[in-house]
């Protein structure tokens, strides 16, 4: 039986008013409710959300007709207040959310009190999904909405495979962390196993902001968090192709007696106008739209090339939205006004510039307009995706037609066809209407062609899948690491073989192993638990601990110099066992180390907040306090310096976790612990450790050994254990044996 998907939204797929004590039920005909509708059918899916309706205009007379709506649609309510609606929806969602991940700082509101009924309602959403999620079911979360809904429901059940889908643009770092709640929004996101952006751009800014905020290893498109693994990707939303072709088509073809009102009024006035061509704009009333930009543009067009004026007609379809916003309230008049002038301006008897039409449309209606305009201009100063530049061109059946498009649409990443835009450059748009107009016919069909072609194959149907897809392979990445990872039952057979050997051996690194990562090395010093610990282990006389680092000799004589363990410094150039001297395990040439750390204090100098540490045989470079995205790039050109200088030294490049170390080849953890080992024969063989440099140590202790890597990550131990805590709690069950 196939796998249930709980689709969950803000809103419902239906549209429900009442009038008069009735129900007005009718389906949604956003791009949301489109291209879910496939998975909602062919998934056993449920969809979760609120019907648009707050809980003070339901009553008794009411509520029996939207409880069987939803029972009909396969829907599950979230009932809100209207105190829900008003602080979560138009306050912290559309007044903070919405303004700041489209660049608009200005508009963007910080009120704690908004805030706080955001958790709560996500927590609302939360609670009905858990109620309802059975086993092996599959949730995807729709939209900035419901930013912390991911992490909610994996604290609860964390059995649920999670997939969250952010249709608007996710901002750069340098946007993103002005909010004050920055932290809490990424982790609530990353309680998702997969995570979906319309555009690679997106992606890279969710990154970016992963990196810097919470510090977490990303590898390709991999976060890894402490427990497991989560993925990112680009999903470009596709729209119904055959849906609008088809609709266009009919249009064409359609008895005169069987046409709208719109499409009649619309061939009436080219048949009287032939010269004319109409050039179409439909969006949402909203700032993120340059709806002012776009007139403002168009006026400077018809000042620019007064040859075209009574040749081109702008019809512009604002849709109403958030009317109650006071930003929009403000938008909606200055828009009035600049309608108003330029057609004060420019209108003659025969000729108005721009047709202004302030209400929503039905689909038959759209369809009109698409096909009846030469010219789609659609420049939004910032948009996730854009479906109504790609509805113009599926249209567009006998593929005339010019789409002009801003660059800051998500759609133009798949568009660039179109005549793409700076939104707020007046010039190049003036120039590419004109270029529009006067574009011939032959090259409108080939450009119109590949992108039809294009919108064909990946349509909102295949949009759905690949995501529904890439959200069941998801599983197969983690379980690589969850197959690794060790349990209860792993962790009572790794204590009984340690109890049941007569001698034993412990390769323990340091850092990251057995105390966690500080900013500063010489802070993460050994602590009385940690001393306390291994001292235990250290007195049973069938065990040898063996302390295993990158730290310098002196650092853990230091630390350790009186106990009764074996210490091994700098990644197994110096060895030292109880109660003897330090020596090293092979003699090494260090003249190399002038030239090298040239080059390295450089990149100290051009990376704020790294550093450079010397020891006796190695040189390491930190960058561990440097911007994450700088320390990376820096690294990265570092390794590229260094890979040329360290072949001539004989020398090789150790990267380590926000290290990269330059020391004598041949010289690693494995080699070390294998001349430790000698010939002594060992029951049990054990090594744990953190990063690259200990993988050297996995690999060459023998088959039967057990080894450890602590976090998540490609490894060649056999196990994969959480942090430096577990690996505590491990070694404390073994100190017990």
């Amino acid at each position: 039986m196939m796998s249930r998907i709980l689709i969950v939204s803000n809103r419902l797929p239906l549209q429900i008013k009442v009038n008069n004590q009735k129900l007005d039920i009718t389906p949604s005909i956003g791009g949301l409710a489109t291209g879910l509708k496939s998975v909602h059918t062919s998934h056993n899916s449920k969809w979760i959300g609120w019907t648009g309706l707050v809980n003070e205009e339901i009553d008794d007379t009411i509520r029996p007709a939207i409880d069987q709506a939803m029972k009909e649609n396969e829907c599950i309510e979230v009932p809100l207040n209207e105190a829900d609606h008003e602080l979560f929806y138009y306050g912290f969602s559309n007044k903070t959310l919405w303004p700041l991940f489209h660049y608009f700082t200005q508009y963007a509101e910080f009120k704690k009190e908004t805030w706080t009924k955001y958790r709560k309602v996500n927590q609302k959403f939360a609670d009905i999904v858990i109620e309802n999620a059975e086993k092996g079911d599959k949730i995807w979360i729709q939209d900035y909405q419901l930013m912390l809904l991911p992490q909610m429901i994996k604290e609860k059940r964390p059995d649920l495979s999670i997939g969250f889908f952010l249709h608007i643009p996710f901002p750069s770092f340098e946007v993103f962390r002005i909010l004050p709640w920055r932290k809490e929004l990424l982790e609530g996101v990353l309680g998702a196993d997969l995570i979906g952006f319309h555009t690679y751009d997106y992606e890279r800014h969710f990154f970016s902001t992963v990196r810097r905020i919470l510090g977490y290893d990303i590898y390709f498109n991999q976060i890894n968090l402490p427990d497991r693994i989560v993925v990112v990707d680009s999903f470009p939303m596709g729209i119904d192709f055959d849906k609008f072709y088809n609709a266009a088509q009919e249009n064409k073809y359609r008895a005169i007696k069987d046409k709208t009102t719109v499409q009649r009024e619309l061939e009436k006035y080219l048949l009287d106008n032939p010269k004319v061509k109409l050039i179409l704009s439909i969006d949402r009333l909203d700032y993120t739209k340059g709806i002012a930009n776009r007139l403002n543009a168009f006026e400077y067009f018809l000042n620019k090339y007064p040859e075209f004026k009574g040749k081109v007609t702008l019809i512009m379809l604002a849709v109403p939205s958030r009317a109650n916003v006071s930003e929009y309230k403000k938008m909606k008049s200055e828009v009035d006004e600049l309608v108003g002038r330029i057609n004060g301006e420019f209108s003659t008897i025969d000729w108005v510039p721009v047709w202004y039409f302030y209400r929503s449309m039905p689909f038959e209606n759209l369809i009109d307009l698409y096909v009846s305009s030469e010219i789609a201009l659609l420049t939004p100063i910032r948009d996730g995706m854009n479906l109504v530049a790609k509805e113009y061109v599926a249209s567009q059946i006998d593929k005339k037609g010019v789409l002009i498009l801003s660059e800051m649409a998500g759609a133009a990443h798949e568009m660039s066809e179109a005549l793409v835009i700076n939104p707020n450059n007046y010039d190049e748009i003036a120039d590419n209407i004109k270029d529009a107009i006067l574009m011939p016919e032959e090259e409108q069909m080939v450009r119109n062609n590949i992108m039809q072609e294009r919108l064909k194959r990946y349509n909102v149907k295949k949009w759905a899948g690949d995501f529904i897809n890439a959200l069941n392979e998801v599983h197969k990445v983690q379980d690589q690491f969850v197959s690794k990872k060790i349990n209860d039952r792993l962790e009572k057979q790794i204590v009984d073989q340690f109890k049941c050997s007569l001698k034993r051996i412990l390769f323990l690194d340091y850092d990251g192993t057995l105390v966690g990562f500080k900013n500063k090395p010489e802070d993460a010093r050994p602590d009385a638990e940690l001393y306390n610990l291994l001292d235990q282990l250290a007195v049973n006389r069938k065990t040898e601990i063996v302390l295993i680092s990158g730290r310098d000799k002196e650092t853990l004589a230091k630390w350790f110099d009186n106990k009764k363990y074996t210490l091994i410094a700098e990644h197994g150039v110096w060895i030292k066992k109880p109660d003897k001297d330090w020596r090293l395990i092979e003699q090494m040439n260090v003249e190399w180390k002038l030239t090298i750390r040239s080059v390295i204090d450089m990149y100290v100098d051009r990376t704020p907040g790294s550093f450079i540490e010397e020891k006796n045989y190695s040189l390491v470079w930190h960058y561990r306090k440097a911007d994450p995205e700088l320390g990376i790039k820096r690294a990265n050109e570092l390794k590229d310096e260094l890979t040329s200088l360290v072949a001539n030294h004989n020398l090789e490049i150790l990267e380590g976790k926000k290290v990269i170390e330059v020391k004598n080849i041949g010289v690693n953890k494995g080699r070390a612990a294998v001349q430790r080992l000698g010939s002594r024969k060992y029951d049990c063989i054990m090594g744990i450790g953190d990063d690259w440099t200990d993988e050297y140590l996995f690999e060459r202790l023998p088959e039967e050994a057990v080894t450890i890597k602590v976090g998540l990550g490609n490894t060649k131990a056999t196990y994969n254990i959480d942090s430096f805590l577990k690996v505590r709690q491990l070694l404390r069950k073994l100190a017990n044996c």
